[in-house]
């Protein structure tokens, strides 16, 4: 699930950048909707991020389409609500990166961003973000719009992070969708097709983005994802239950960083506490909440991070967060739409079990629902995954416009 796997979580950052200001520049376009121009980059700058920047930070070497246009991007800020604390209010914020070429309809990428460490490793910040200028010199180099929600708690927002919070996360991809929408009709352009994408994390909030706009009557022209979590159970029961040698020794943030949110977003007072091991539980809080820590006091192992009893498969499923990490899911409904999901063979964070499990209970439904597809990326890493399905999206996509 974490999208910049970094070497170990010790790697935290401490201290949490201040989250940039609405600049002179900002145009207001519907209520609640701004958008300011944060830069322009030409295609030298985008074939530079494909050729050195992504085999350096990704660690594979993989053939991409050469970015044929320079890209001009915005980082938007819109209103919307959280679900889960009964339509608290937000402000969150976004990138649209627009090709600079003639036209006024391009095809459209929703990506969804994975796992990040400090508040602006996302799609509005895209220079701290390798994976979304992967995305950038990948499609938007080559004439295609693409947006990016940073999540409720993540960019410029104030509130704290919603790891994995399910309906949380659809409400911000979603809203997104529409301010994009709004920023686009005042630029005098339009998007002509729907892709949307996502990698760790931002598989599962793909799929997750996937159920809320076909329960819309969203037409979504394909989605595809690279090492996605999409029953967030399983990936956990994984690491408590049935480790594996390649286990990533930074699985721990995932459940420091889900425990935080999910006691924030649902409203369980000491959720967290109750999983976390004393000891750790003061350091843990400080990493979910980006205050300064010391990053040596985050145990690697889990089970001196984690209480005893959640090793037992039985008391996990009966906890309060148990309960809550069951219900994390997003493959359970009959998909329309057609669907990728890529796994890594060799992936140290998803299993090959769970990265073709949507597809798995898709095709148990009856003769089976053919839209759904698992696609083997060889033996890649969780970030090879990702840097080695990206030019697949762009072919499959290619193919449908």
């Amino acid at each position: 699930m974490i999208a910049r796997a970094l070497a170990a979580f010790v790697l935290l950052s401490a201290v949490a950048p201040h989250a940039a200001a609405q600049g002179a520049g900002a145009v207001q376009v519907a209520s609640g909707v701004q958008y300011e121009l944060i830069g322009r980059w030409d295609a030298d700058k985008l074939n530079t991020v494909l050729t050195g920047d992504t085999p350096k930070f990704f660690g594979v070497d993989v053939k991409y389409s050469a970015a044929k246009n320079a890209v001009k991007l915005y980082r938007v800020t819109y209103n919307s609500v959280m679900p889960e604390r009964g339509n608290k209010p937000i402000v969150a914020t976004g990138l649209i990166a627009v090709p600079d070429i003639a036209g006024t309809s391009f095809p459209m990428v929703s990506y969804q961003h994975g796992t990040v460490y400090e508040k602006t490793q996302v799609p509005s910040f895209p220079d701290q973000s390798p994976e979304t200028q992967l995305m950038l010199g990948q499609f938007a180099g080559q004439g295609y719009i693409v947006i990016g929600a940073d999540y409720f708690g993540m960019g410029s927002s104030k509130e704290p992070e919603g790891y994995m919070v399910k309906a949380s996360h659809q409400q911000a991809t979603y809203d997104m969708l529409m301010a994009s929408r709004a920023v686009l009709a005042d630029l005098k352009l339009t998007s002509s097709k729907l892709f949307i994408a996502g990698w760790s994390q931002g598989g599962f909030v793909t799929m997750a983005f996937l159920e809320k706009l076909e329960s819309a009557g969203v037409k979504v022209d394909a989605a595809a994802t690279a090492s996605a979590p999409v029953d967030i159970f399983v990936a956990l029961n994984g690491f408590l239950s049935f480790p594996r040698k390649n286990d990533a020794d930074w699985v721990n943030s995932l459940f420091i960083l889900s425990s935080f949110a999910f006691e924030n977003y649902y409203g369980v007072p000491g959720l967290a506490r109750s999983l976390i091991a004393e000891p750790y539980y003061e350091a843990a809080r400080k990493a979910y909440e980006r205050e300064p820590f010391n990053a040596a006091d985050v145990p690697t192992d889990l089970h001196k991070l984690i209480k005893k009893d959640y090793f037992d498969a039985q008391y996990f499923a009966q906890s309060a967060y148990g309960k809550l990490v069951a219900q994390t899911t997003a493959y359970r409904w009959i998909i329309k739409s057609p669907v990728r999901n890529y796994y890594g063979e060799a992936d140290e964070a998803i299993s090959v079990g769970l990265g073709r499990l949507a597809m798995t209970y898709q095709q148990a439904i009856g003769n089976g629902n053919p839209d759904v597809e698992a696609v083997s990326t060889g033996p890649t890493s969780h970030r090879g995954t990702y840097a080695t399905a990206v030019p697949h999206w762009k072919t499959w996509f290619d193919g449908i416009k």
